[in-house]
């Protein structure tokens, strides 16, 4: 897999490493109270990625994380302009959780805050995984790593399933891309954010292999699985998007479906992702049975809208697949 670049909010025109940019009157002032007590702005660009971070099923734990850095980094800019010391935190992050969890959004989201609030220049998102960082002979590794965390300047560089890193032992080249991380985390910093991500597990593994590492990373955030309620609550998003529709029956052959392939499931369980794939091959399938059924006429537009039971099937297990 090559890394890509997600594109964050416009180039800032300055290079900014403590918070200082007095903010827009409107996104300041003109705050509303939701459940809870907490002062959000009513507009601005925290207000689009709350309504961002809203749109995501669940992840409570995770958007009580995001809101505490955006107070932290108001707060930052308020005692700035009163003259005080604006304290510097590492935002460096371990991402903990199964597939499909909502990850790499979350990070996305996270990147054009830290733009919007001027703790990065960017706000750009750099995705990689071991193969984009590890080498094939001693010293290539470390060159592919500093070519990334250049790329990742002013913004972020995830790194998905950084557990194996860790894997191939002390000779294994994965450890030159570790010592080459912790490096650049040191010489850059507040220059860009590294969020390492993966399973639970394996990542608790992975940071006990160097006691130096859980320290740099002073966020970790558990992305736990799914319910199945959240999960069917996602198809009906998933399917409203794309102008879908699920009969109840139809929920009611979700729900047993998810069940099956939670109980049955010998690896992690992809939550989102299996979702995605469950719903984009029942349009398939609602698609074959619509030209049976409508071969010298035209659906009408609630049939070509609704996913009926019989479009909601599993098929057999060839290692992937569902």
């Amino acid at each position: 897999m090559s890394s890509r670049v997600v594109s964050g909010a416009a180039k800032s025109s300055r290079q900014i490493n403590v918070v200082l940019r007095t903010p827009e009157p409107a996104a300041v002032h003109e705050q509303e109270q939701p459940a809870g007590g907490k002062p959000v702005p009513s507009q601005g660009p925290f207000a689009e990625m709350l309504k961002e971070l809203d749109q995501l099923v669940g992840l409570d734990n995770v958007k009580e994380l995001v809101f505490e850095i955006y107070a932290l980094l108001q707060i930052g800019q308020y005692r700035a302009e009163a003259g005080l010391a604006a304290s510097q935190q590492v935002y460096h992050m371990i991402f903990k959780g199964n597939p499909g969890t909502g990850k790499t959004t979350v990070a996305r989201i996270v990147a054009k805050l830290f733009q919007s609030m001027g703790l990065l220049q960017k706000g750009h998102l750099i995705e990689v995984e071991r193969a984009d960082l590890v080498g094939e002979y001693i010293g290539h590794t470390a060159l592919k790593t500093r070519d990334l965390v250049k790329k990742a300047m002013g913004g972020i560089l995830f790194i998905d399933e950084a557990y194996s890193l860790a894997r191939g032992g002390e000779k294994d080249f994965g450890k030159e891309a570790i010592d080459t991380l912790v490096k650049a985390m040191e010489d850059h910093k507040n220059q860009f954010v590294l969020i390492l991500a993966g399973y639970s597990e394996e990542m608790d593994f992975f940071l006990a292999q160097n006691p130096g590492l859980p320290s740099r990373f002073p966020i970790a955030i558990d992305f736990p699985d799914y319910s199945i309620d959240q999960l069917v609550q996602i198809a009906e998003l998933m399917g409203k998007e794309r102008e879908y529709t699920l009969i109840p029956a139809s929920i009611m052959k979700l729900r047993q479906m998810l069940i099956a392939e939670k109980n049955n499931c010998l690896s992690a369980f992809s939550n989102a992702r299996y979702v995605r794939n469950v719903m984009e091959k029942s349009m398939r399938h609602q698609a074959v049975r619509l030209l049976g059924q409508y071969q010298n006429s035209s659906p009408g537009r609630q049939e070509l809208m609704t996913i009926k039971p019989e479009d909601m099937r599993t098929e057999p297990r060839a290692g992937l697949g569902l």
